[in-house]
């Protein structure tokens, strides 16, 4: 593990009392936790100066790099003509512009400053538009942590369909009534759900790459025919897929068009930016001057759309929209893969590396898991030891889930990695050799 000094050390108990140690939900243990001072492309570096390989990439947003010049040029000549006005910019048009062209389901497009705010929004403009109550979603699909969306995405144990799990406390119970769920891949269950039902449920909600857990060929197709059959809408939470899997998003990649879709992340180069984008009649339901003459679905908040961020975003798909870009990101990623598989075949470990692209996941597994009972069955211990072994050395990730590839990642970032994921394992697998024979 890179040398902590003591400064470091001071600043993660001031941390642990003030913010219970992290300012999010992402924690490390206390003997891996780095506070991080600066980000330059491919790494980030610690208060001490140590350099790690990111794969976790803010959770998602950095897909071309942290601090990539052409952000850095544009929010700095923005910032010193104001970040904010509560208004129309110029900056926030040209954005939508940009969004409408790329978005394949897009005739209109509303900001909000979160992931979490587009799924909430999108459900409350699904709800509005249809006159219906409950939204069905998939068993380990993660939205947000609107109330909504936090039922069965995380839960320790199976769903019985379609009764949802809440995932915290605190959520009313009138919410969960309005939730129901399916397992992702399964289209017998969902049709049953939906002709039972359908005029009760607004819309469904899932990610077309759920996690790192890839549609079973036809599945997003039977849920685009089976939501239209029963006047339900379809949206596709693409707040980790957008502008990754490709340009257009998983709906480009897929080729399904949903009715509305969610956006963040990669969408602004790291500043607090994500959007609803969806069919023009359906996002009219946000107009504002509804409000008073009939129901309107809300979409308020003071940053939306902010011109720090929108010039962010319109830096972001300007590298982005460039020749070879998704060619590179997912060379990489495959390289990378194939690398970490040759590995676990030499150490003779059960492993299955799956995911889309620039996004894959590592589970210790025989089978790779298909929906989230899948997932609940592999070695999920065993996978975040793995990742604990890999931050020793050096990489900055999260543990047994996602990683995230990006433009700035390049052939020497894939060499080292394989040399300490080579010893990470063979840490893994002495580990459990010695255990086995105790």
């Amino acid at each position: 593990m890179p040398a902590r000094g003591a400064e470091h050390e001071h600043l993660i108990d001031r941390a642990e009392q003030l913010m219970g140690g992290s300012p999010g939900a992402f924690k490390l243990p206390a003997e891996h936790a780095i506070v991080i001072e600066r980000g330059i492309g491919s790494k980030v570096y610690d208060v001490d100066g140590n350099e790690y390989i990111d794969y976790l990439m803010g959770s998602g947003p950095m897909l071309i790099g942290h601090a990539h010049p052409q952000v850095v040029e544009a929010v700095q000549h923005q910032a010193a003509r104001g970040s904010t006005f509560y208004t129309l910019t110029k900056q926030s048009i040209e954005l939508a512009e940009r969004l409408v062209e790329a978005i394949p389901c897009a005739d209109s497009v509303k900001y909000v400053s979160s992931g979490t705010e587009a799924t909430f929004h999108a459900m409350r403009i699904a709800r509005t538009y249809t006159g219906k109550p409950k939204i069905l979603k998939f068993e380990g699909g993660f939205h947000g942590v609107n109330d909504y969306s936090l039922m069965s995405s995380m839960a320790s144990r199976p769903t019985e369909y379609p009764r949802p799990i809440p995932d915290s406390a605190g959520i009313p119970g009138e919410i969960e009534a309005d939730v129901l769920v399916s397992r992702w891949n399964d289209s017998a269950l969902t049709a049953e759900i939906l002709a039972e039902y359908g005029d009760q449920i607004a819309a469904v909600i899932c990610e077309p790459l759920q996690r790192a857990l890839i549609a079973a060929p036809g599945f997003l197709q039977d849920l685009r025919d089976m939501t239209s059959k029963h006047n339900v809408l379809l949206i596709f939470d693409e707040i980790v897929t957008g502008f990754r899997l490709a340009y257009g998003g998983a709906q480009e990649r897929y080729g399904v068009i949903p009715d509305m879709a969610t956006y963040g992340k990669a969408m602004a180069g790291g500043y607090p930016l994500a959007a609803v984008a969806g069919r023009r009649e359906i996002m009219d339901v946000t107009r504002p001057e509804r409000r008073g003459s009939s129901p309107v679905a809300h979409l308020g908040g003071t940053m939306n759309g902010n011109p720090l961020a929108s010039s962010a975003g319109l830096a972001t798909l300007n590298v982005l929209s460039g020749d070879g870009v998704y060619d590179q990101l997912y060379d990489t990623a495959n390289k990378l893969k194939d690398g970490l598989r040759a590995i676990a075949d030499e150490s003779e470990e059960q492993v299955r590396i799956i995911g889309e692209g620039p996004v894959f996941q590592i589970f210790f597994t025989e089978t790779a898991p298909s929906d989230y009972p899948g997932v609940l069955q592999t070695d999920r211990a065993r996978s975040r030891q793995f990742g604990l072994n890999l931050i020793k050395r050096g990489f900055y990730l999260n543990p047994g889930e996602k990683f995230y590839i990006s433009l700035a990642h390049d052939q020497g970032d894939v060499d080292t990695t394989l040399v300490a994921a080579r010893e990470a394992m063979m840490e893994l697998s002495g580990v459990a050799k010695t255990v086995a024979s105790n």
